[in-house]
């Protein structure tokens, strides 16, 4: 073994100094983040000088501010300036704001849940955050009311003929009528599954890509028949509970889901919200 002429410590030793774990020890070890300062060639045993405390504190320093070992072991490896340290620490600070209002914000949806529960008596219906991919869909376009959904769909089903083989989903998207307070500018479609060619008898159809949506809530609930679904009123509201603002000029969405075992019917109300 060389002889450091200072104080070395066997791996056991320097574990119990630093009160980090052995197995921990080893593993920086391995990724190099903390080697020892020798291994005896005969024994295998691994051995720390005492001035290496220093650097354990700090990477056990770095670890508590959040930084992750390849970050660690570019700031203790690399030679840096110090504008380029600052960099590093500013980004880490702009990194635990954004996570300090995430984790705010679930905070709030907790308490929302919770006084929720204790209003009405029952678990309210799950909101999911969700980024929705660009879609291609068939279409056309329709102002009525939400009752008229039904029939707007037998339309559809008309134009389309035999192309509907080529569909996947049926797709609603809405906004309100400039025109009736009653009704609304509706798109009524199809997700397409693969390209098809729009049928010669009807002039109503049009195929587009909807644009993908980077923030979208999204409620589901099952369609009951005969009974008016208060999906969107039920996810508007809370949206304005928890203070998000919907996007303006941006078209909700209603997507059909029909059970791959057959039976019931469920509808995903999709709203473009921006945060506060």
């Amino acid at each position: 073994m060389t002889d450091w002429g200072f104080s070395m410590f066997k791996i056991s030793e320097f574990s119990r100094l630093s009160r980090v774990s052995l197995k921990t020890l080893r593993f920086y070890d391995q990724i190099s983040i903390l080697k020892p300062a020798d291994i005896d060639k005969e024994t295998g045993y691994r051995f720390y000088a005492a001035e290496q405390l220093v650097t354990l504190n700090r990477i056990l320093m770095y670890k508590d501010l959040g930084f992750t070992l390849q970050q660690i072991q570019q700031l203790l490896h690399e030679e840096m300036s110090l504008e380029q340290l600052q960099g590093i620490f500013r980004q880490k600070e702009r990194e635990m704001e954004q996570l300090l209002e995430e984790e705010q914000a679930r905070l709030n949806r907790i308490k929302e849940r919770l006084l929720w529960i204790e209003q009405k008596g029952y678990v309210e219906q799950e909101v999911v955050f969700k980024r929705v991919e660009a879609q291609k869909v068939v279409s056309f376009r329709a102002e009525g009311t939400v009752e008229e959904i039904p029939m707007f769909f037998d339309r559809l089903a008309h134009y389309a003929g035999k192309q509907q083989r080529g569909m996947l989903s049926p797709i609603v998207l809405w906004k309100e009528s400039e025109r009736d307070e009653t009704a609304f500018e509706m798109e009524i479609g199809y997700v397409l599954k693969q390209d098809i060619p729009l049928p010669s008898a009807s002039d109503m159809l049009e195929i587009r890509m909807l644009p993908e949506e980077p923030m979208m809530a999204t409620l589901v609930q099952r369609v009951e028949p005969f009974v008016p679904s208060t999906a969107c009123i039920d996810l508007a509201r809370w949206i304005e509970r928890n203070q998000y603002r919907i996007k303006k000029d941006q078209p909700g969405r209603e997507n059909y889901l029909q059970s791959p075992h057959g039976g019931d019917t469920y509808v995903e109300v999709q709203i473009p919200i921006e945060s506060p």
